[in-house]
């Protein structure tokens, strides 16, 4: 009998990818699905960035790029950091990946062996606890609710800081609650983790230009920690580019260093034009971001208060990103007929095959009483989502 790795075994399937692949199936066959289960813009690439792929082609990019990145993109990206964030990093800091997916993946398998701990707030990213089991560390979940906003606090990570502890991944603003942490929140947290030499800090910024509440705000900022921060970002959210794969660290030196050395013996540089696309996003007119972030401020506010009308549910206000995450307990142990919610994943597969609207149940991001889905996607199709959510849910006894 042919078996797979333990290391393969350990892993979960991406519950994500899992529902939009369902939505997919049913589409084929016939039904009109609204799938608001992958984290995705529905925008087209800017047209400036699209010229410069093209003017790669034609340029002739089509040769092996050097593993960390093209200099000119990395001298780019040291740029925006400044620009945007008033972070001084150099060139060598900086490694380019396929996506900040490989990114998160890079820093977890060059910093994490058998044992450490590595504390991941919850709700959390589906990925993050898979890739630290990938490493053979060990997740320390910690959770926040609702009625903290899914924000922990500086009590709440001290309290389970162990001499194994070796990382904590933040995401902000987040994915899946679109939760921001204000200045104040992460001077607080980055005041725990000043007193704890060894920790580094994994900072997952991957949204940080779908912003509602001003200015981005980086946990790098601090000086007390900066030298342990990793800030991980990439054009695929601010820019409209998810196919183009491109991401990046920017890392103390050993780290970036270490990134450099696993990359080249398993992917190498990351896509030689997309590279050359990245440049032109983060050097070049930025309208396109501000544009796309006023789109989603606005399909937020439509989205909080046509959920708000949904009895027994609950709904906080997203601060940032482009997903809602309502408890949704109170349905669970309700019925339709013979069908009966235990909990999330059914009532998310029930909301799929009866009310025809893909959404993700919260056990896959840590939080069991929630579920997830996208705004980004059209106003119409978001009233018409939360109405077959709405009447769906309705039918429940």
């Amino acid at each position: 009998m042919t078996q797979v790795s333990e290391r393969l075994a350990s892993l979960s399937p991406s519950e994500t990818l899992a529902m939009s692949q369902k939505s997919n199936e049913l589409k084929a066959q016939g039904i009109d699905v609204i799938n608001l289960s992958v984290g995705e813009p529905d925008f087209f690439t800017p047209d400036h960035i699209k010229e410069a792929a093209k003017k790669a082609i034609d340029a002739n990019f089509s040769f092996y790029s050097p593993v960390p990145g093209y200099p000119d993109l990395r001298k780019s990206i040291v740029d925006k950091l400044k620009r945007d964030n008033n972070l001084d990093f150099t060139a060598d800091q900086i490694v380019v990946s396929n996506g900040a997916k490989q990114s998160v993946c890079n820093v977890l398998l060059s910093i994490i062996g058998a044992g450490d701990e590595v504390i991941v707030p919850a709700p959390y990213w589906v990925s993050y606890v898979e890739m630290v089991k990938l490493a053979e560390g060990t997740n320390v979940v910690v959770s926040a609710g609702i009625e903290q906003d899914f924000k922990i606090t500086a009590a709440q990570l001290e309290s389970v800081i162990t001499p194994k502890t070796k990382a904590l991944i933040l995401c902000s603003p987040s994915n899946p609650t679109g939760s921001v942490y204000s200045k104040e929140e992460l001077k607080a947290l980055a005041d725990v983790i000043a007193k704890y030499p060894n920790i580094i800090v994994i900072a997952d910024e991957i949204y940080e230009h779908i912003n509602y509440v001003g200015k981005h705000e980086s946990i790098a900022q601090f000086d007390e920690i900066k030298d342990r921060v990793v800030v991980v970002n990439g054009v695929s959210k601010a820019y409209a580019m998810t196919g183009w794969r491109i991401g990046f660290i920017a890392a103390p030196l050993w780290i970036a260093k270490a990134c450099n050395k696993l990359q080249g013996q398993y992917t190498s540089g990351p896509n030689s034009v997309a590279q050359k696309a990245a440049v032109a996003a983060f050097s070049g007119d930025q309208t396109c971001v501000e544009d796309m972030r006023k789109a989603f401020l606005r399909r937020r506010d439509l989205v909080v208060k046509l959920s708000k009308e949904i009895p027994g549910i609950k709904v906080n206000v997203p601060e940032g990103a482009f997903y809602l995450f309502p408890e949704v307990s109170s349905y669970y142990g309700k019925k339709a007929g013979d069908r009966v919610i235990a909990d999330g994943a059914d009532l998310a597969m029930y909301l799929l095959e009866v009310g025809h609207v893909a959404t993700v149940g919260g056990a896959a991001f840590g939080a069991p009483e929630c579920i997830r889905f996208s705004y980004a996607t059209s106003d119409e199709n978001l009233i018409e989502a939360i109405r077959r959510i709405k009447e769906a849910l309705a039918a429940l006894k």
